[in-house]
């Protein structure tokens, strides 16, 4: 894909290009946020890092690429972790900018970002890319923070502190250091006062100066003054201020001042800069346009519709299915979209709607119908209506028709309270496979842990891995573990029930073998987790 890369100038993020290209992604464009006001350093932020802004300008230069920078002018007005679209929120700035990338260079469909294990800024990221239909690329997400931090500066990445504010970081010591040198001592502070090495707490903030990504030039600072916050508490908060940098070409030096940050145009490998102006918008048009189209449905009798209800304490489910579909369906989207209206009646008669859902197991009658099925379950089912998280959910073919089912069997597994609580990245990782749209990896209610269906996809690729059904098992069953460990637990010591589903066409030896995959695996998984201070 060509990506569009927001940066702030931290290692983070020009880690998380480096990374875009290893997947096979191209990077296009650069994305930036900047203060409205030039003199100021650092804002008052949860989503940007903005000390050293007045440098991220030659970035352009340095690698050969169109930077388009916009003046924040919102602030925080949204603080819940969801984000929900809200005039005049600094992430709205975010939407300016990118649908303004979007506008000049259509060829854009995804979005890199150094997320490493914030769920507030990537939650945000990934709602403005949802917006512009555009794909969140996160490959730092969820990564190990101390091999993370080797494997940056092993990779090249020359970073410099520009910001420290935590117990052990001595702004008149630590400041303008590189990254590289103060790996020791970070892990000391890990040690002492768990602080997060890759600085992700706001310990500290890093300004790149140097990676194999700038192919023109080197960034040199040359002066730079000491800013202190709060000095004389135990954890002195202390920023640089650039005063003077100049570039240093990779072949030749070019000299740069504070006050000509831009070189002649006409050198024939420097990155245009673009300012991007424009308005707050109002509302989301696709919002309304989605809610609209779930009116169109076909009439479809009472009597060819049925329903299963059962209940036990605090949950309670709905299965909903459609007789003799086969006579007047044209596909399997039809009957989900009748059957979908009829769930949906259902919880409104108990005073319940979608956010009230734990769990959707979808079945159907014929996976080549999945796009169709998917764009009409997005239309009844979205983020806005779930403000508690999306449902996880299953998708699976059976023989429905055989059995006199329809073509849409869906079942609904339904809290009657909002206490639930919702693990949904949409961003492409190599964490765990995305969840690109109104659908979560998991959803936790109660002390049961609700999985989504995982395939054996490859996280940072989303394609099927390679080595067959036993292969694939292996490869769900690490996704698996992955988003178990984000609750402190794993699927080989706390899992209830294991549901396989396998090709009608895989031969019994095969079959076989995933049994055995699945036992070596769990019994491996067991022990690592044990190994980590794990319970049973």
């Amino acid at each position: 894909m060509k990506v569009v890369a927001l940066v702030s100038g931290g290692k983070d993020s020009c880690y998380a290009m480096m990374k875009s290209i290893q997947y096979g992604h191209e990077i296009v464009a650069l994305a930036n946020l900047m203060p409205a006001d030039d003199s100021v350093d650092e804002l008052d932020s949860f989503m940007y890092q903005t000390v050293g802004h007045q440098i991220i300008v030659s970035y352009a230069e340095c690698m050969g690429l169109p930077l388009f920078r916009r003046r924040i002018q919102g602030s925080t007005r949204h603080q819940t972790l969801n984000y929900k679209t809200t005039p005049g929120d600094e992430v709205e700035d975010m939407f300016i900018l990118l649908n303004e990338v979007k506008k000049q260079i259509p060829s854009i469909t995804a979005v890199s970002s150094g997320a490493i294990a914030s769920d507030y800024q990537r939650l945000r990221v990934e709602s403005v890319c949802s917006r512009l239909g555009l794909v969140s690329l996160a490959y730092l997400w969820k990564q190990d923070q101390s091999l993370l931090l080797q494997e940056m500066i092993t990779n090249g990445i020359l970073a410099i502190t520009v910001k420290v504010a935590a117990i052990g970081l001595d702004p008149a010591k630590h400041l303008g250091k590189e990254i590289a040198f103060l790996t020791a001592h970070l892990h000391k502070l890990k040690e002492l006062y768990g602080i997060n090495v890759c600085g992700e707490g706001g310990e500290y903030e890093t300004l790149t100066l140097d990676c194999p990504l700038f192919i023109n030039a080197r960034i040199v600072l040359d002066e730079f003054q000491t800013v202190l916050h709060s000095p004389g508490s135990i954890a002195s908060v202390g920023v640089i201020h650039p005063l003077a940098f100049h570039l240093e070409n990779k072949d030749t030096a070019i000299s740069l001042s504070e006050n000509d940050k831009t070189s002649d145009s006409s050198q024939e490998k420097k990155g245009s800069v673009f300012v991007v102006q424009g308005d707050f918008p109002q509302r989301s048009e696709a919002t309304c346009q989605s809610n609209s189209e779930t009116t169109n449905l076909v009439e479809v009798r009472d009597d060819r519709i049925c329903i299963s209800k059962t209940k036990k304490d605090n949950i309670f489910s709905i299965c909903c299915w459609l007789q003799d579909s086969c006579k007047t369906s044209a596909g399997s989207h039809e009957d989900l979209a009748v059957v979908l209206k009829h769930i949906e009646s259902q919880l409104a008669g108990y005073g319940f709607g979608w956010e009230h859902v734990l769990y959707i197991h979808l079945y159907i009658a014929d996976m080549n119908e999945f796009a169709a099925v998917n764009e009409t379950y997005v239309r009844f089912i979205t983020q806005e209506k779930c403000p508690f998280g999306v449902p996880s959910r299953s998708t699976i073919e059976l023989p429905l028709l055989q059995v006199s089912l329809g073509r849409a069997y869906i079942e609904v597994l339904v809290a009657n309270d909002n206490s639930k609580k919702v693990l949904h990245v949409q961003s492409i990782s190599s964490w765990a496979p995305s969840c690109i749209g109104p659908y979560s990896q998991a959803t936790l209610h109660k002390e049961i842990l609700h999985m989504a269906g995982q395939l054996g996809l490859d996280p940072p690729t989303m394609r099927l891995c390679h080595g067959g059904p036993s292969a694939e098992l292996e490869q769900a069953l690490v996704n698996s573990e992955a988003v178990a460990n984000v609750f402190n637990c794993s699927i080989s010591t706390s899992a209830i029930v294991f549901t396989i589903y396998c090709s009608a066409h895989t031969p019994l030896p095969e079959r076989f073998k995933i049994q055995e995959k699945q036992d070596s695996f769990l019994k491996q998984a067991r022990l690592l987790h044990l190994d980590k201070g794990g319970q049973v």
